[in-house]
């Protein structure tokens, strides 16, 4: 299914607080991704996604499928998840490779699944089912880990394996990998390399604040401009795989001038055309 997803181009993820200045720049920005689950309760949500969708093509973004659980799937998430979708004629839907709930307990964080052929096969047939459910295609998103789980396989052998096992894409989080490098001592061009590329169809760029209140630990923040070494990941990506979404995330640290982000933009759009 994911061979027929339309190129979006360089988007923006979007955040309330840079609303004004989104719709100030269109021109800058391509298309908007949003974080599903703000959209899921409220009454108004719907029509404000509409709004959006006047504009720029949306994608929905989300936190709580949970893939990674042993457990069954969230049938009715879904059916919300499919209704904020529909919504906007979204080209393809993404949440991440991990579980956030656990014997019905919500763990309300990100985790890293135990890297086993058993669980890459499991988490492949829940992201099928979710993708036949959804309508549309469904991209999983390597995450940001602190603690290493243990297991048989990589974690770039883990992501080929679910999906060798499924028709679903990949959502590659280039910040993500830098982190991950960072903290766990690995290259993360050999990483990117070991990786199915050609399953890639959106990436997520984002930069991190170089205070950490954990030492040398490394945070997955969101919080400052995109990252030299998160630019040099998707040249070499770039170089490797045409890229049909490409994105910023800034969750926080809001700059007060939006120069900051049209910066990254630009460099972006740069470097995914060619001139670097």
């Amino acid at each position: 299914m994911t061979e027929t997803v339309p190129r979006l181009g360089i988007g923006l993820g979007y955040r309330p607080e840079l609303h004004d200045e989104i719709m100030a720049n269109k021109d800058l920005i391509d298309w908007l991704e949003v974080i599903t689950d703000h959209y899921l309760l409220r009454d108004s949500a719907l029509e404000e996604l509409r709004e959006l969708n006047a504009d720029f093509p949306v994608v929905p973004h989300g936190l709580e499928m949970s893939v990674g659980s042993e457990g069954p799937l969230d049938l009715e998430y879904i059916e919300r998840v499919r209704r904020v979708a529909d919504a906007v004629d979204a080209p393809w839907v993404s949440d991440h490779l991990c579980f956030t709930r656990d014997a019905g307990i919500d763990l309300s964080h990100l985790a890293p699944v135990v890297r086993t052929v058993a669980r890459a096969r499991s988490i492949a047939a829940n992201a099928q089912e979710i993708q036949e459910r959804l309508g549309r295609p469904f991209l999983l998103e390597n995450i940001a880990y602190y603690v290493d789980m243990p297991g048989e396989l990589s974690e770039a052998e883990l992501v080929r394996m679910v999906l060798d096992h499924c028709d679903c894409g990949l959502l590659l989080d280039l910040n993500n990998v830098t982190v991950n490098a960072r903290n766990h001592a690995f290259d993360p061009y050999d990483f990117l390399d070991a990786l199915p590329l050609e399953r890639v169809v959106q990436v997520h760029l984002a930069g991190n604040s170089a205070e950490s209140p954990h030492g040398d630990v490394r945070l997955d923040g969101h919080d400052a401009p995109v990252g030299e070494d998160v630019f040099l990941l998707l040249a070499h990506l770039a170089a490797r795989q045409p890229l049909k979404a490409v994105m910023i995330e800034r969750d926080k640290a809001f700059p007060e001038d939006f120069q900051e982000i049209a910066d990254d933009l630009d460099r972006t759009r740069r470097i995914v055309l060619g001139a670097v």
